[in-house]
């Protein structure tokens, strides 16, 4: 198949497979004598596996350890439990820094009701005072 057709099959993006390509995520596909890339199914599969664990928001270095292993099986996993429970961890994190900021949003908008001016605007006001704290 072509890359347009691998684009199709997978929801991944044209410029994404070549980038994809070129960071050696997805080994390099075989030429036509037009110089056309030729995809098989084994390049489906690579790149729906890469594509999931973006969804997870893996970054491109836990995907290469990933692949690494995904393709030399007869190894021990450890290394992919430490790097999932790494990833737990920063997300874990992540998730209370998004709760915090959630928190100082919410205080943020009760400083000011519908109606007010905006020279008079608690939320204004409040951001005003944030910011020359920092």
């Amino acid at each position: 198949m072509k890359i347009g057709e691998l684009a199709s099959a997978t929801g991944v993006q044209i410029p994404t497979i070549r980038f994809y390509e070129q960071e050696g995520l997805l080994p390099p596909a075989a030429r036509t004598g037009g110089n056309y890339r030729c995809y098989d199914e084994s390049h489906v599969q690579r790149l729906a596996f890469v594509r999931h664990c973006r969804s997870l928001d893996m970054n491109l270095d836990d995907v290469r350890v990933l692949l690494k292993f995904k393709d030399h099986q007869r190894g021990p996993c450890d290394e992919v439990n430490e790097l999932l429970d790494k990833h737990i961890l920063q997300l874990t994190k992540r998730i209370e820094e998004l709760r915090s900021l959630e928190r100082q949003l919410v205080a943020l908008r009760a400083q000011c009701c519908a109606g007010q001016v905006a020279e008079r605007c608690g939320i204004l006001d409040g951001l005003t005072i944030a910011s020359q704290k920092q």
